[in-house]
């Protein structure tokens, strides 16, 4: 059987963490501002249609 004494992931080699939270807070920003939108959307279309 294989030896399973080392886990690949904590010693691997090339991992940008920068770009990773770059590309989270990108997310997150996307995500704030596209549920505004939505919120402001459906507050137009309650004030218009009703």
């Amino acid at each position: 059987m294989a030896e399973h004494n080392e886990v690949a992931y904590t010693t691997a080699d090339g991992m940008d963490y920068p770009a990773h939270e770059q590309t989270y807070e990108g997310f997150l920003l996307l995500t704030k501002w596209g549920t505004i939108s939505v919120v402001v959307i459906l507050a137009l279309m309650a004030f218009f249609l009703l």
